[in-house]
């Protein structure tokens, strides 16, 4: 089964760093674009956040650097919803090397639901949790990186 693109983009110069390819930086918020365009499609809509007092915070965030990426490289990112939880959402995102079809990266996420008045989690609606739920590809499997 083919992930959702989430996000769709290219590798420009002032992305890549002395050595010549993309900095750590932009790998990260090319995840958190990817993030953001699946919460939206979630109902994590930043009017949703906005009415109901609520925000989303990251807890845990590791990326798997697989190979390089270099001005002119077509970009996107494909995501999974790997577990939802009451409170809690864990996504992967795979950020794709468009003409190579190869893995350049790939982050796990964690993220919680928070009411920001007390500042503490709290549940997600049913319908957003049924939406992410429905997201999950239970026939996926997932590749450890390898130690060296």
């Amino acid at each position: 089964m083919a992930l959702p693109i989430m996000y769709k983009g290219a590798v420009y110069p002032w992305h890549c760093d002395h050595m010549g390819h993309m900095n750590v930086m932009w790998y990260v918020g090319k995840f958190d674009e990817a993030n953001w365009n699946l919460f939206n499609y979630l109902g994590i809509t930043a009017e949703y956040l906005k009415r109901h007092q609520r925000v989303m915070a990251g807890v845990q965030q590791n990326i798997t650097y697989k190979q390089e990426l270099v001005a002119g490289d077509v970009i996107e990112v494909r995501s999974r919803i790997l577990e939802v939880r009451e409170k809690v959402l864990r996504v992967e995102h795979e950020l794709h090397h468009v003409n190579r079809d190869t893995a350049a990266a790939i982050m796990d996420l964690t993220a919680v639901h928070i009411d920001a008045v007390p500042r503490k989690s709290c549940p997600f609606p049913g319908a957003i949790r049924d939406r992410a739920a429905g997201l999950i590809d239970r026939t996926a499997v997932r590749i450890e990186p390898q130690t060296p």
